[in-house]
């Protein structure tokens, strides 16, 4: 099922959207329904999730005690990640049961004394700090309105060490691309982006791809209507397809990769 397929109404509430997609999906598994492709099957998920650890492993290398702040943590796979490497991570996410999920898994794992989360919006910020390394991965595609975005990067730039890194995955086209939009999730030009660091003062030090191979977004916006066997065929084709050109080529390929890592730090005139 997409977002799309989802929609009981055009009308984007993020809050009452993201609980809701946290209570059906949180629990399920490694919970990357709920913070991946919404309710699209196991596989398609982990070659998401796979894609986007190998895209970021460069910029997730950190010492104990690394002060790390997980923006939209969701079931805290980031968190747990970086908590095992020995850093003290918070997290912070928009849906109650996100966090709580989060919270227990942190604690399944004996993460939870180097673990904290919290319940915030990302455009109103407020999580202490300053932090060495702030990660966000696609949460800025599911804000839809320009200025809060626009609030969000401030906020997590102004949580920033001075030395810090951003490191920010989203989906973010280097030719513009509308087909796969839908009433939560938008794919900005990358252009977009690099405008808007440029405007929350924040240099770009690297670009990375992370899933070049087209297969997948030339299926999804034909998906909704294709009866429901030829629909998992269809996908299960796409994601075997990718695998191994994203495997290979994701952080080569940035141009042609529908997905970009951003790593940021503040501008020094800031």
């Amino acid at each position: 099922m997409t977002a799309r397929a989802a929609a009981t109404s055009s009308f984007y509430r993020p809050a009452e959207y993201w609980e809701d997609r946290a209570r059906r999906f949180a629990v399920e598994g490694d919970g990357l329904a709920a913070v991946c492709s919404y309710g699209m099957p196991g596989f398609y998920n982990r070659l998401i999730d796979f894609c986007q650890r190998r895209a970021l492993e460069p910029w997730l290398k950190v010492g104990p005690g690394a002060r790390v702040l997980d923006v939209g943590c969701g079931v805290g796979r980031w968190s747990r990640l970086l908590a095992a490497r020995g850093a003290c991570v918070t997290g912070v996410d928009l849906s109650p049961t996100m966090i709580a999920e989060a919270e227990r898994r942190a604690a399944a794992s004996g993460l939870a004394s180097r673990c904290r989360f919290m319940v915030q919006d990302s455009s109103a910020l407020e999580a202490g700090g300053p932090f060495d390394l702030i990660l966000c991965v696609t949460m800025l595609q599911h804000i839809l309105e320009v200025d809060a975005l626009r609030r969000a990067l401030q906020r997590m730039a102004r949580h920033l060490d001075a030395r810090g890194r951003l490191v920010i995955l989203e989906a973010a086209p280097a030719r513009a691309a509308s087909r796969c939009n839908t009433f939560v999730f938008t794919a900005r030009h990358r252009g977009v982006y690099l405008k808007l660091f440029r405007e929350c003062g924040l240099q770009v030090k690297a670009i990375a791809g992370v899933d070049p191979a087209p297969f997948r977004t030339w299926l999804l916006p034909h998906l909704p209507r294709l009866p429901r066997p030829l629909r998992l065929g269809a996908l299960a084709l796409v994601t075997a397809l990718s695998a191994p050109i994203d495997a290979l080529c994701g952080r080569l390929l940035t141009k042609r990769s529908w997905h970009a890592v951003f790593v940021l730090q503040r501008d020094s005139g800031e």
